[in-house]
């Protein structure tokens, strides 16, 4: 089959690799019809190299039809359409009935004292083939897959995979309260959505931040407040206009929807990049217990929330030595929640939105639709934000 692979720094290619097979009786294959391409796995293309292989599959976000099905799978067969959540959970541990499946039990990656398995995520979670590719198999099979309907195209349910529960946790976790202010900081595919949830969840006042304007333009459209960062000098700036819209307090919460990609600290980004840049057994462990975040989205939060306010955090963080402002956190009185996505944890609150009346815009959601043949293309495309690309899907 024909196969997205890692290769090294910004260098990823289609492949022939084996065909997946059934492996354990609680496996099934899918034949993938389309993929998302994340924000997440840009670090892989440059932040993440010292964890990545070459000839790693690459893909968290697809769906598909299924082809093989193993023999402890009791609720799928052959022909059904279904969502591949981008971890690998069990739903029989405690952590997965108490709805932290991205901490399953069952799937650990413990030789790295990670969480649960995640697919095409670096050896860190697992080294699990990922699904831009033309068939996948689909581990814990008998819990994680979500059935969907036949009929509406995918555009509809994909993102079940990942954006949505990713920005519907990141809304939930921030406890906007009703009638409340929120700041999304990032209007790349999460935050963008994160403000639609925010919106259709009762938040009176959403703002959105980012510097992209396709990025700004579509929240705008939406009704979201927006600020263009390059309209400011410095944040404080960008947190005095926030605050001037808030009663000078500033919003009730604020979503960290950039993470580690943020344009921030010029050292911190040569040390990823000089991580990057050193053979993996050498870079890896570097990176594991000494390196360092570029945290400009994370300190703007920090500042721009009002006290005894709440902190999401969505964006992808890796650093191991990262410098916070501890004595502003504890005087301002903050929560911070943050964390991957538990999926299975909020698509049923999640599917009664994904009607013919689209509340939440997930059928015109994707800017870009490809052919998994042109994933480098794509991957460089969205790297540099060329050609207004805010979301791509990649179909085999």
């Amino acid at each position: 089959m024909k196969a997205v692979t890692w290769q090294g720094k910004r260098d990823v290619r289609v492949e022939d690799v084996p065909d997946p097979t059934i492996q354990e009786p609680t496996d099934v294959v899918i034949r993938v019809t389309s993929a998302g391409l994340c924000g997440s796995d840009l670090h892989l293309y440059e932040v993440l190299t010292p964890f990545m292989t070459p000839g790693d599959i690459l893909g968290h976000e697809p769906m598909g039809i299924v082809e093989e099905v193993g023999a402890a799978v009791p609720d799928l067969q052959v022909g059904d359409r279904v969502v591949v959540p981008f971890q690998i959970a069990c739903g029989n541990c405690w952590m997965c009935l108490n709805a932290l499946q991205t901490q399953c039990e069952t799937t650990q990656v413990h030789g790295e004292g990670m969480g649960a398995a995640l697919f095409g995520y670096t050896r860190l979670y697992g080294a699990v083939p990922g699904g831009q590719a033309e068939y996948l198999r689909v581990p814990q099979a008998q819990y994680g897959p979500i059935k969907v309907p036949q009929g509406p195209p995918d555009d509809r349910f994909v993102y079940l995979s990942d954006v949505l529960p990713t920005a519907w946790q990141a809304v939930a976790y921030a406890d906007v309260p009703p009638g409340g202010s929120v700041a999304v900081l990032g209007l790349g595919p999460i935050g963008d959505m994160a403000c639609r949830v925010a919106q259709v969840k009762g938040a009176g006042r959403v703002f959105g931040v980012d510097l992209v304007p396709e990025r700004l333009r579509r929240a705008r459209e939406r009704g979201v407040e927006t600020y263009d960062l390059r309209a400011f000098d410095n944040e404080k700036e960008l947190v005095a206009a926030i605050r001037d819209e808030t009663d000078g307090r500033g919003p009730d919460a604020v979503i960290d929807a950039v993470g580690t990609e943020a344009h921030g600290s010029a050292a911190a980004k040569l040390a990823q990049q000089a991580a990057g840049m050193l053979p993996r057994k050498i870079g890896g462990p570097l990176a594991e217990r000494f390196s360092v975040d570029r945290l400009a989205a994370l300190y703007t939060a920090i500042e721009l929330v009002r006290r005894g306010g709440t902190i999401s955090l969505s964006g992808v963080y890796g650093g191991m030595a990262d410098p916070l402002p501890m004595l502003t956190l504890f005087d301002k009185q903050i929560q911070l929640r943050m964390g991957q996505a538990n999926v299975r944890r909020w698509t049923d609150e999640i599917l009664p939105y994904l009607t013919d009346e689209d509340p939440l815009g997930v059928d015109d959601f994707a800017t870009h639709r490809v052919p998994l043949s042109e994933a480098p293309h794509a991957y460089r495309m969205f790297q540099r934000k060329q050609d207004g690309a805010v979301k791509v899907l990649l179909q085999p």
